[in-house]
């Protein structure tokens, strides 16, 4: 910027350019992903505007969303014009958006093959940097009754106790259930222990009369079937 050149600030733009604006005239859906964003941040620095700075933020990540609902309060806030307060303020609206997205009603969904399972489950497991298992009940129509956190780990894994996951099964009158957890490795591959796993579950599934129809490995936007791939 030259020596007493002042800053074009978004206050001086058109009304129906400002995001704020915009937005009420026109719908939240003409809005860019970088207006959404300055809208959030409410003003940019010295030397640029929110819209600018947004567009910066979504450059550092591929300008993917799906990128940006894991960066950290670290990363954002090394954004100059970006402070922790800022930082929480994105987060906190992209949590928003995840918890909306996994808060759908479950009942009554039918259950016929393997991309209906990663619609409903997959935005448990966005985001995550550590390993969830998770179980989803059907009754004798292959109808969702409800799902359940079964266990949380780390980076390496997490345990999953047959017991556990059979008492909720029961308690809940289902006839069959499927098993899910994520990778936060983004690899889809399963590993000895998930094959192991699910061959423990299935048999004992199989004398409880509680047939584990699939089970899902999520990493990143895909998944892994086991039934898929001929696995149970």
């Amino acid at each position: 910027m030259k020596t007493g050149e002042a800053k074009l600030t978004v206050k001086t733009w058109a009304e129906d350019d400002r995001p704020r604006e915009k937005l009420v005239r026109h719908g939240r859906r003409t809005l860019t992903d970088a207006e959404l964003i300055a809208i959030l941040i409410c003003s940019g620095s010295s030397t640029e505007t929110s819209v600018e700075l947004s567009k910066r933020i979504l450059a550092s990540i591929g300008n993917d969303l799906e990128r940006l609902g894991t960066v950290s309060v670290d990363h954002l806030s090394s954004f100059k014009g970006i402070g922790p307060a800022k930082s929480v303020t994105i987060i906190a609206a992209l949590e928003l958006g995840r918890r909306r997205k996994a808060s759908r009603p479950e009942n009554k969904i039918k259950i016929g093959q393997s991309r209906d399972i990663y619609q409903l489950m997959s935005p448990f497991f966005l985001d995550l940097n550590q390993e969830e298992f998770r179980i989803l009940l059907l009754n004798r129509a292959n109808k969702v009754i409800s799902q359940h956190l079964v266990s949380t780990g780390g980076q390496a894994g997490t345990i999953a106790d047959p017991k556990v996951i059979f008492k909720i099964a029961i308690e809940h009158h289902a006839s069959s259930l499927i098993l899910a957890h994520n990778h936060p490795s983004g690899s889809l591959k399963p590993s000895k222990a998930d094959i192991g796993l699910t061959s423990k579950l299935c048999a004992a599934g199989n004398l409880l009369d509680i047939i584990v129809l699939d089970h899902l490995i999520f990493a990143g936007s895909s998944y892994f079937s086991f039934a898929d791939e001929g696995m149970i």
